[in-house]
């Protein structure tokens, strides 16, 4: 089964992350942020990963330490519950439209880490999520999971949408990335050998 459990604890974060790449799209996330909770369920719903996050942050200081946190926390679960990647195909995009919000991701499950973000927030905060923050979600995301991550946000007006749309392409370009193979289940996808 490819499962995951990552606990990371720093003087500014306690958090547990628990994956199950085969799932159903279960979620139960809990960081103390709402917005940011929204978000991860779009996450792990849409990927079809189930996913459970606890995590307990400085948010007297503001949420940036929980949100790049869980990130990198999440990144550290994929990549564990991958493990060599055999059988897997690697690589998945997805066009994502959301009323007025349309946003492309494409990704590769390489183990070559390097986000491009082509995403601007009309506003600089969703409630009291600072709008900033999503993209150090995917940054640290695409750090620790050893993903080449490509997000534009192609149209759009409202900050929510904008980053709704961005977590949703982002989580079905993931679930066809991790997705078995038929044609290649035994095969690690890379001429080198390994990834």
């Amino acid at each position: 089964m490819r499962k995951a459990t990552i606990t990371r604890k720093t003087a500014e974060t306690d958090i547990t992350v628990d994956i199950n790449l085969d799932g159903t799209g279960v979620y139960d996330n809990q960081t103390g942020v709402g917005f940011f909770d929204h978000m991860l369920d779009q996450l792990s719903r849409h990927a079809l990963i189930d996913m459970t996050v606890r995590a307990k942050g400085d948010l007297h200081i503001d949420d940036h330490h929980t949100v790049e946190d869980t990130g990198i926390a999440l990144g550290q679960a994929l990549s564990a519950a991958l493990g060599d990647k055999r059988g897997i195909r690697r690589y998945g995009a997805c066009l994502l439209p959301m009323d007025d919000a349309l946003v492309r991701a494409a990704l590769d499950l390489s183990a070559r880490p390097f986000l491009i973000w082509n995403v601007e927030m009309p506003t600089a905060k969703i409630g009291t999520f600072d709008t900033e923050l999503v993209r150090e979600f995917f940054q640290a995301f695409s750090t620790h999971g050893g993903i080449t991550l490509h997000v534009d946000a192609l149209h759009g007006i409202n900050s929510h949408h904008i980053a709704e749309a961005a977590f949703k392409a982002v989580a079905r370009a993931l679930r066809e990335a991790v997705e078995s193979d038929p044609r290649k289940a035994d095969a690690i996808p890379s001429t080198k050998g390994a990834l």
